[in-house]
């Protein structure tokens, strides 16, 4: 599968860490010991600098508003990377519906837009490839831990995608909260209502 990667021009396509590192990012890290007890965590890359204070604790502010995941951006990725993401996803929603949250709260149009970029969503077999930039991602972890989460990450471990194809965290993620969480509980963490800060 590798090879096939590094053929269709797939970034990280033959690095075996880096698939390595999208599932344990996408469905393992939150269940190591040394988070039992944590709710909430931000991701935080090496070599990361802020160009401003951050004046104020992020983490009591998402769970004083109820929020479960802040981003700061949205990023399309290569949909030649994940061709089977959404189809696996279709079918595990449609052996789930009840981890379904009703259209009228979820973010499904969006996980599903087909207008700003339709060659994405064609080559993607339905999906936007828009995601959260998870390099930079505040959530609380209780909704990885949900069933919901669980199961939806163990039926994508059990297809392969994260090896077979480039399966990242961002877009599982993305998905999984687009899904199974209300949009309101989606923060945009903009510098403009003052819960901002650049990086």
């Amino acid at each position: 599968s590798a090879k096939i990667l590094m053929e269709q021009d797939i970034q990280y396509g033959n690095l075996v860490s880096y698939h390595q590192m999208c599932r344990w990012n996408s469905g393992l890290f939150y269940k190591h010991p040394a988070l039992e007890h944590v709710r909430y965590y931000w991701r935080v890359e090496p070599k990361v600098h802020f160009f401003c204070d951050v004046d104020y604790d992020v983490f009591r502010y998402m769970e004083d508003n109820n929020k479960t995941y802040g981003f700061t951006i949205n990023l399309y990725d290569a949909p030649q990377s994940m061709p089977t993401l959404w189809p696996e996803t279709q079918r595990f929603i449609k052996a789930h519906p009840e981890y379904v949250k009703s259209d009228d709260v979820n973010a499904r149009q969006w996980l599903e837009d087909a207008e700003q970029r339709p060659e994405h969503n064609k080559k993607a077999s339905g999906y936007s490839t828009c995601h959260f930039w998870s390099n930079f991602e505040i959530a609380d972890m209780n909704f990885w831990r949900s069933k919901a989460y669980d199961d939806y990450f163990n039926h994508l471990d059990r297809a392969g995608g994260f090896f077979y194809e480039r399966w990242g965290d961002a877009p599982v993620h993305s998905i999984a909260l687009g899904l199974f969480e209300d949009a309101s509980k989606i923060h945009w963490i903009d510098s403009n209502d003052g819960t901002g800060f650049e990086i």
